[in-house]
């Protein structure tokens, strides 16, 4: 069981930089791939970045991609998504994840466990 809980969203304006963390229980979080993902409102949940368990291998969205950067610290327990050059476009509730899968993946079904969500709004 691998429960998470994001923060760092908030109130941007256009050009600016979030940086979201999630911090995760369990011990296996290590053996865990973490994706992040947004949904606006009316809108699907979309992928937005995924990282292996290693740490080494890395996967974003090509709305995103050169923008964002993901991470993970192991030894935190934490996940991070760098957000830079903001959009009014990237106005969401970001939501992070965790899949036993130990490779990243866009398919927001291979990943078991969620956080609730942190808003992210960007002002033009």
């Amino acid at each position: 069981q691998v429960q998470l809980v994001e923060s760092g969203g908030g109130l941007v304006q256009a050009g600016g930089s979030l940086r979201l963390s999630c911090a995760a229980s369990g011990r296996t979080f290590s053996r865990y791939a973490m994706g992040w993902f947004r949904q606006a409102p009316g809108k699907e949940r979309q992928f937005v970045a995924a990282i292996r368990w290693t740490g080494r291998n890395t996967d974003y969205a090509d709305s995103v991609k050169g923008r964002f950067t993901i991470s993970r610290d192991n030894a935190k327990n934490t996940v991070y998504l760098q957000m830079n050059s903001l959009k009014p476009e990237d106005t969401a509730v970001y939501y992070c994840a965790a899949s036993a899968n130990v490779l990243e993946s866009r398919d927001n079904t291979r990943y078991a466990y969620w956080g609730q969500g942190t808003q992210v709004t960007v002002s033009s």
